[in-house]
């Protein structure tokens, strides 16, 4: 169940860096969609055409853009610039995570020799291994296992069923959903000519996460073979993702649901990466790069340009794209 806190309209704006038209006074209990919208409730909007059908909601009040200067409206309106990142910051007052008892279950199994800080929280059933460390608030969900010598960082929340491999290093405030695996063998193996037969590469690297990563549910990511697997600070990667061994993640990337990245791959910071695309090895995706749905990239290649967005298979720039997709057309109706 979601905690809701009862506050004001100006301690809202004060909290987000909002600038207040109207009451201050009004309180809130929640938050909502325009659509959805019921007294209490706090919502946004981020486009002046959609302001109207916000002031005719139910809501109490409504976080706007500059544009909604000079409206006449009985609800409180919260003006600030970036109304959706203002939106965000405003659930994390009106409804925080509830609140846990830290402790270890009776049925968790902790090895004598690991090292948990103060207010960490252990699941029923969890599992934490020889020497492994727990950071100070961090929660390990119920049935999750952290591996011998794994370093998990402060304020971590590890939900139901994780599995952390040994020798893996997660920094602070690090998300990771249910089912994720995080360090397993990459897919690594040597052709015997002689034999026919396929005999495994060494994979005994390491995995190491950086601070506010957040991981999606039944997401892997392979230890590396020889070296390191790394993955940026404030990387977000959905569900159903899957990153291979040696990759090397830069700082805030985006990768959507059901992505796959073969081994040896640069992903440079900033970068976004939509559903179901797939990466070579060896590839590199540099600064600002940002790849559409199904995009697929080649064995070895590169793709530049800050800002630039790139789709298809082979990828190449959205509109290069798009005038190949025309020839096409065109030729087919010539048929």
């Amino acid at each position: 169940m979601t905690l809701v806190r009862e506050r004001s309209v100006k301690e809202v704006a004060e909290f987000v860096q909002a600038r207040v038209l109207g009451d201050e006074t009004v309180q809130l209990t929640g938050i909502s969609s325009v659509q959805s919208a019921g007294p209490g409730d706090l919502i946004f909007v981020d486009d002046e055409k959609h302001l109207p059908f916000a002031l005719e909601s139910g809501a109490a009040a409504v976080i706007a853009g500059d544009f909604a200067e000079g409206m006449t409206t009985s609800k409180p309106l919260l003006l600030a610039k970036q109304p959706r990142l203002a939106f965000v910051r405003a659930a994390q007052l009106l409804c925080p995570r509830p609140d846990r008892k830290p402790g270890i279950h009776p049925s968790a199994i902790v090895h004598a020799s690991a090292s948990l800080a103060n207010d960490v929280t252990v699941e029923e059933r969890a599992v934490i291994g020889e020497g492994a460390h727990i950071g100070e608030g961090t929660r390990i969900g119920a049935g999750s296992v952290i591996g011998a010598k794994a370093i998990i960082g402060r304020k971590c929340d590890l939900y139901p069923n994780v599995t952390v491999y040994p020798g893996v290093r997660l920094g602070d405030r690090v998300i990771v959903h249910s089912g994720a695996v995080l360090g397993s063998d990459g897919f690594g193996y040597v052709h015997d000519q002689a034999t026919g037969r396929y005999e495994k590469f060494p994979q005994i690297g390491r995995l190491e996460i950086e601070d506010d990563v957040e991981i999606g549910a039944n997401t892997t990511i392979d230890r590396g073979a020889l070296d390191v697997t790394r993955i940026g600070r404030g990387a977000k990667i959905d569900n159903l993702v899957h990153i291979g061994h040696n990759c090397q993640i830069g700082e805030d990337v985006v990768i959507a649901a059901q992505t796959g990245l073969s081994g040896s791959i640069t992903i440079e910071k900033n970068v976004v990466l939509g559903g179901q695309v797939g990466i070579g090895e060896h590839a590199r995706i540099e600064e600002g790069v940002m790849l559409g749905g199904q995009g697929g990239v080649l064995p070895n290649k590169v793709l530049r340009g800050k800002g630039i967005a790139f789709w298809g298979t082979p990828a190449k720039p959205v509109r290069e794209y798009l005038k190949g997709l025309a020839v096409l057309a065109r030729l087919a109706r010539k048929e």
